[in-house]
Parts: structure tokens; C-alpha cells; sequence
């Protein structure tokens, strides 16, 4: 069995406690000008199955001129999944991709044992005003994956499994749910899903994964008697057969999940690792600046700036 401290025969079971293990409110984060939701990690939980962060990008709204500058910075043991409602977003990474993000495709950057990436709003977006709503999510590596190669994939919208039925549309973004898989290489077993519910329709939660929670992007979801409105994560105890049902005005959700990992992960700025002594390498590398010959590169189309390591 895999690490999971919920998994304790001192824990009620059945009709003892709610199904509810914890809700997040997530915290407001300005980014220089642009406001972020951060659920996790949290003071209640740390991870979600795989999910180790998750972020909430607006919905903002920004004038001509205006956007986004996220200078190259560096990632290991995790992988970035990047799932845009509005806006678009250039990316660009030390392997030499060089992409625009769309909405309703999932962008997967896969950092093993190192990568460097940036994101902009810049060129023609700047030429506008623009619209930006999104979430962008970590995934922990496996151990085995810690120090695989970098990579980055992408899967248009029209490549993503939909699921509609009695009220329900469910885009299925990352791994295995409801009969659907995503055709994309993941370090350990997941799920991520983008639902849209009609008023007073309900949505069964996968019941074959370990962890499983849910984010409320719009609208409101009730679950056991008690509701819960836009912006609230909602994670459910193990094993349970979970449903959750939408409110009069309908409800948007992000639903997410997994195995939960081989044991307890280290987050240190844009790091995760299994061990302290692999965070402390990746900040000396990152560090000592060595772009040429280092740990770390910097994008080849973006290397003029990067973002210092933090002090402490």
C-alpha cells in the first residue's frame, strides 16, 4: 500500500464521520498585478494523490500593453500541467520549445532531474486587451521518475476525451476516470478532470483512485448536507462512494486525484524532491549560474533575465 497517513484503522469508517476529510480555502497570492487562488499545498494538506500545487490564475482581465511576465526559472520532481479557460500564454522551456497555450488543451512539462521555463503574455497579446482564466497544477514525481529526462507534451483540446450524460460534461484532462483515458506518460497513477454541471445535476466521483478532491471554480456543489461555493477544495476520505450535486445556478469543477506517493515530498520554491539533499543540489546549481555547462539551461528564445533563487 502507499503512503497515506488517512489509511489508520483508528479512523471512523461508513456513517461515523462525514466523507469530507478537509476543506481548503485557498489563500490570495498577487503576482506583480495578477492575483492567484492557492489551494495547495495547504496547512490542512499537502497533496492531493500526485498534486502537490495548485493555482487558480485569475480571471483577470488586462489592458493593451498589459500581461504576464514570469522570467525563466527552474523546476525538478514535478510535472507543470498548464489548462487555460481564457487567454493564452507563451512558453518556452531550455529544451527549445517555444509554444503558445490555448484554451481547453492540457500542456504537460515534465521536469525530472531539471528544466528551466518561462511565461509571458507578450507580442501580438500585448497588441489587445486581454482575458486570462486558468489553473496551473504540479504533479510529484514518482522516485523512480525524479531524475528521468525533461520533457514537454501537449494534447489539443479535440485530443482530450469529453463525457456528457444527464446533465454532466466532463473533459477529461490528465490519466484514468470514468471508462476514459488521456493519452499522456504520467510518473504515477492520476486523474484530472474540468465538469460542467447543469443545476441540480450530480457527478459520482471516480472510485478507483486512492485520493480524490474536487475544486469549485464556479457555481456551488452540495455534498452530505452542507454546500460549498466557488473557490473551495474539497477532499474526500479514501475508499468512500462520493457524489456531488449543483446548485441552482449549475456548477463548474476541477476534480482531481490519485495514488497518493511512496512517501512523505520536500517543496522548496519551484522544487520537489524526496529528500532535502536533492533540494539543496538544485539550489546550488541554480545558483551558481553556470548556463553553459550546469544542471540548469536557460530557454534558448528567452535568456536574457531569470528569476534569482529566493534567499532562505
Amino acid at each position: 500500500m502507499s503512503w497515506n497517513p488517512l489509511l489508520d484503522a483508528s479512523i471512523p469508517i461508513g456513517n461515523a464521520v462525514d466523507a469530507i476529510e478537509t476543506v481548503i480555502v485557498p489563500r490570495a497570492r498577487d503576482l506583480g498585478g495578477f492575483e492567484v487562488r492557492r489551494a495547495l499545498p495547504s496547512a490542512q494538506r499537502q497533496m492531493v494523490g500526485p498534486f502537490i500545487f495548485f493555482d487558480q490564475m485569475g480571471p483577470a482581465e488586462f489592458l493593451t500593453g498589459q500581461g504576464i511576465d514570469v522570467r525563466p526559472h527552474p523546476h525538478i520532481g514535478l510535472s507543470t500541467v498548464t489548462y487555460l479557460i481564457k487567454g493564452k500564454l507563451h512558453h518556452r522551456d531550455s529544451l527549445g520549445t517555444d509554444a503558445w497555450i490555448t484554451p481547453g488543451e492540457v500542456n504537460l512539462m515534465t521536469a525530472g532531474h531539471g528544466i528551466t521555463h518561462s511565461e509571458r503574455t507578450d507580442g501580438e497579446a500585448r497588441r489587445a486587451p486581454l482575458s486570462m482564466f486558468g489553473l496551473q497544477t504540479w504533479l510529484a514525481s514518482s522516485l523512480a521518475a525524479e531524475d528521468a529526462p525533461a520533457q514537454f507534451q501537449n494534447l489539443p483540446a479535440t485530443a482530450l476525451p469529453m463525457l456528457e450524460a444527464e446533465g454532466k460534461s466532463v473533459r477529461l484532462i490528465l490519466g484514468q476516470a470514468w471508462g476514459a483515458t488521456v493519452d499522456l506518460p504520467l510518473s504515477t497513477e492520476t486523474f484530472y478532470a474540468d465538469a460542467t454541471l447543469a443545476p441540480h445535476a450530480s457527478l459520482p466521483l471516480p472510485d478507483n483512485h486512492e485520493d480524490r478532491g474536487v475544486y469549485v471554480l464556479a457555481g456551488e456543489v452540495s455534498q452530505g448536507g452542507k454546500t460549498y461555493g466557488e473557490g473551495a477544495m474539497l477532499v474526500f476520505r479514501p475508499l468512500d462512494s462520493i457524489s456531488v450535486k449543483a446548485g441552482s445556478a449549475g456548477a463548474r469543477l476541477m476534480v482531481l486525484g490519485g495514488a497518493t506517493m511512496e512517501g512523505p515530498r520536500y517543496i522548496w520554491w519551484n522544487f520537489v524532491a524526496s529528500s532535502r539533499e536533492r533540494i539543496e543540489a538544485a539550489k546550488e546549481a541554480w545558483r551558481a549560474g553556470d548556463w553553459t555547462h550546469g544542471r540548469f539551461k536557460l530557454p534558448p528564445a528567452d535568456d536574457a533575465e531569470f528569476i534569482p533563487a529566493p534567499d532562505h
